[in-house]
């Protein structure tokens, strides 16, 4: 082949290559702004009755879409439970560590691990069979919601920025303010390098206690709004679970909130974020390992 030719052939290759990694550069761009501003939010339950939780009216609750049974639900009869709970046993040290870090119970984490991975396992199927259910093993999401316990990049950020601001109704107090601090960099480290060590930490596939921090505060700093606004509600695990899966800016306290959240689909029987998540935490499943 001529140099000619070679350096047609060679334009063309770049120009082809140019096209596929700018194709793929839009695509992440887009990505992130839809999680941004909340595209990707999968709609559930709360929000097709999101008046009714916001403004006290009735909502649907697990209660109403899961049919009772007298030896447990479905959910807990099934393979996937028994592959979770194995998992979650292996990580019973560090989910207490981060619990009394973060001054909630750690069986409050463990109620809406529990629906994360369970969602997880029926989702992603694929995945389930050829890594969670083998090595029974915690699925670390890395996408739109990160690590095992599915909270958005977003939601951390704002629960280290409640740490630090006493003026915030979510602030839970100066013992808490120094427990998300990235020791390792300089105060003037860039949004983005605090990004990647956030999604570093939330997304670690050998080391949960981050994920599981996280949350404890989340929890906490839910907590102390709903508790400055006159309606305490520390020993409601539906409330709180549901609110967990909601977000912050759906955090409105009231007198008579609702349980719900997204829907749950396990084997042909729908549950409420919330409501599937108080059904792990009244029930005796792990109490050795997680007391109410």
């Amino acid at each position: 082949m001529s140099l000619e030719k070679l350096k047609k052939v060679g334009k063309i290759v770049w120009d082809v290559l140019v096209h596929i990694f700018a194709a793929i550069g839009f695509v992440l761009v887009i990505a992130y702004f839809a999680v941004r501003f909340g595209l990707t939010d999968v709609s559930g339950i709360i929000d097709q009755q999101r008046a009714g939780f916001l403004e006290n009216a009735t909502s649907t609750t697990a209660a109403n879409l899961a049919p009772e049974y007298p030896n447990g639900t479905p959910w807990q009869n099934t393979e996937e439970w028994q592959v979770l709970s194995e998992a979650i046993t292996k990580d019973a040290p560090v989910i207490t560590q981060a619990a009394a870090a973060s001054g909630v119970p750690p069986r409050l984490i463990v109620s809406s691990l529990v629906v994360e991975q369970l969602r997880l396992f029926f989702t992603e199927r694929a995945f389930y069979k050829q890594f969670f259910a083998p090595l029974q093993v915690l699925g670390a999401q890395t996408q739109f919601s990160l690590g095992v316990m599915g909270m958005k990049d977003n939601t951390a950020a704002e629960v280290e920025a409640n740490l630090q601001n006493p003026t915030s109704p979510f602030y839970p107090g100066p013992q808490y303010a120094h427990l998300l601090d990235y020791t390792s960099t300089s105060t003037t480290a860039s949004s983005s390098d605090i990004t990647s060590l956030r999604y570093a930490r939330l997304t670690s596939q050998t080391n949960h206690y981050y994920s599981y921090l996280y949350a404890g505060l989340y929890f906490k700093e839910i907590e102390t709004q709903w508790q400055h606004a006159g309606f305490p509600i520390t020993n409601r695990p539906d409330i709180l679970s549901t609110l967990y899966n909601i977000g912050f800016e759906r955090s409105i306290p009231n007198a008579s909130p609702q349980v719900g959240g997204a829907a749950i689909a396990i084997n042909g029987v729908t549950y409420s974020f919330g409501g599937l998540a108080n059904q792990f935490y009244t029930s005796n499943l792990l109490i050795n390992l997680f007391p109410q």
